[in-house]
């Protein structure tokens, strides 16, 4: 799928430097702009009434406030503290003016916010060194704060496409199946997107499908190959191949799904076909976790069978490599587990994995229970310390 260009970003608008200077005094205000007259980009105001200073400068939007602390009508250290309060102000830098070195009052302006003390009049080239300081620092300020304004606004673009992108993937992931054979799953992604899919659908009257496959990686790569393995799968769009047949449906997608091609991405799969007529379960297994298939009639381990794998990863070898499939009977209510490794390969707060046989016993154990796939759930985020899981866990518990 193409995608239009992006639309070019424009450079950042430079800025102008601009200067407030409030103060009462008419021969002060000359002199400054006298000072700062020689630099044409520099924009000055002279605001005489402190009364009408906050309103000078949320008009003017200075990017340096030059301030006298000694004026008539208001204290210049409470017109500091007004300037911190209001919002268009709070972070322009200000200079204190005033005609002593007195470290108490020094004191008691910066710790109203104020950035920089002179004695006035200052040199010329203090004030004009000054004053480019401070403006160019809070223009940096400014276009950090747009930065990242521009990075939330992208983000938060980005996070709603994701979250209905994974919505998409879960709509895709099927009903319970109810009747004579029941189906049904539990899937809790590590991501928004995960890199698990499962499904299973009746092929005809007497062939279920049923199969779980686990893409490389997470996020937004892996979820696509999942879906696209999935769409095949259940779309039975691959030429030529008869999906009652595993593992002739496993070397059609390692043909159609090369890692050359899908970004160096591979992924495993168990694919099952159950025939209720001969209670015959046909599987290839290609690199994923062996699934389980439990008697009811039996006890202990002798109820438990493994379905392991001899195959490769789907995408590594090249087209044409034959897959082996395999068969077995199915008892009477017997039930099939399919899962992705996410489901076993859990750190535990020891830093040590829980072992795999370990796993085997814990569902061996607890093969007849009703809430066996969030029993097992809540289970593995207990030995993992809690919070979210570091892989995917997808689980089908299917009822024959």
């Amino acid at each position: 799928m193409t995608t239009p260009d992006a639309a070019p970003v424009p450079a950042p608008t430079e800025r102008p430097t601009r200067v407030l200077l409030v103060d009462d005094q008419a021969i002060v205000g000359e002199s400054v702009r006298r000072m700062l007259a020689d630099d044409p980009t520099v924009e000055f105001v002279h605001c005489q009434d402190p009364a009408q200073a906050m309103a000078t400068a949320n008009a003017f939007s200075p990017t340096v406030i030059l301030q006298d602390l000694v004026m008539p009508e208001i204290d210049g250290l409470l017109l500091v503290k007004f300037f911190r309060a209001n919002p268009a102000t709070k972070e322009t830098p200000m200079i204190v003016l005033s005609s002593k070195e007195e470290p108490i009052i020094k004191a008691k302006a910066f710790a109203l916010g104020a950035n920089d003390y002179l004695v006035k009049l200052p040199d010329k080239l203090e004030l004009v060194a000054r004053v480019r300081y401070h403006s160019q620092a809070y223009r940096n300020l400014l276009e950090r704060n747009e930065a990242f304004a521009q990075l939330a606004e992208s983000q938060a673009h980005l996070a709603a496409e994701v979250n209905q992108a994974a919505r998409y993937v879960k709509s895709l992931l099927p009903t319970p199946l109810r009747g004579d054979i029941t189906a049904s799953w539990k899937f809790v992604p590590s991501t928004q997107l995960g890199g698990d899919m499962f499904g299973y659908h009746w092929i005809d009257t007497d062939h279920l499908a049923i199969y779980l496959l686990d893409v490389s990686g997470h996020g937004v790569g892996s979820s696509l190959l999942a879906v696209s393995a999935a769409n095949v799968i259940s779309g039975r769009t691959l030429p030529g191949v008869d999906f009652r047949e595993p593992a002739a449906v496993i070397a059609g997608l390692n043909d159609v799904f090369q890692m050359e091609r899908q970004d160096g991405k591979y992924f495993t799969i168990f694919y099952s076909v159950f025939v209720p007529s001969t209670r015959t379960l046909r599987f290839c297994n290609a690199a994923h976790p062996a699934a389980l298939l439990f008697d009811p009639a039996k006890s202990g381990a002798e109820s438990l069978q493994e379905l392991p794998s001899d195959n490769p990863v789907i995408g590594m070898l090249p087209p044409g490599i034959p897959f082996d499939g395999a068969e077995v009977m199915v008892p009477p209510n017997g039930r099939l587990l399919v899962f992705s490794d996410g489901v076993f390969e859990i750190e535990q707060t020891d830093g040590e994995f829980w072992p795999a046989r370990a796993f085997v016993d814990w569902l061996t154990e607890h093969a007849t229970d009703a809430n066996l796939m969030d029993s097992l759930y809540e289970h593995a985020r207990q030995l993992h310390g809690g919070g979210t899981l570091a892989d995917d866990f997808s689980i089908l518990d299917v009822r024959l």
